[in-house]
């Protein structure tokens, strides 16, 4: 593997954390909820912010150039996902991934 720098691992780290916790908690909590959590536009945010994260990951692995635009969006589709998942009970776990994650792939985007 390429070396990567520690704030790139580190992003990568976020992105992957923050993939697997809106994955999860879409499949489990929001499911098991039903209501709101279910409801089209909220888990189809989850599951974008998910693929998004995993696709940054990626990106950064590969140590492809377009890690930056792919980061910078992942920043916007994190922070709209931890708006909308405060909204709802029992979703805290999943706020504080997609902040820490926003913040980091901001700053790779930079």
């Amino acid at each position: 593997m390429h070396h990567m720098s520690p704030q790139t691992e580190a992003c990568v780290a976020d992105c992957t954390a923050c993939h697997q916790v809106c994955l999860s908690t879409a499949m489990g909590h929001c499911l098991e909820m039903g209501g709101q959590h279910v409801e089209k536009a909220h888990f189809t945010l989850m599951i974008a912010c998910a693929e998004i994260c995993q696709t940054a990951a990626t990106f950064m692995l590969i140590g492809s150039p377009h890690h930056t635009h792919i980061c910078a969006e992942c920043a916007e589709i994190c922070e709209q996902c931890a708006l909308d998942c405060e909204r709802l009970d029992g979703m805290q776990e999943c706020v504080a991934a997609c902040r820490r994650c926003a913040q980091s792939c901001q700053q790779m985007a930079a």
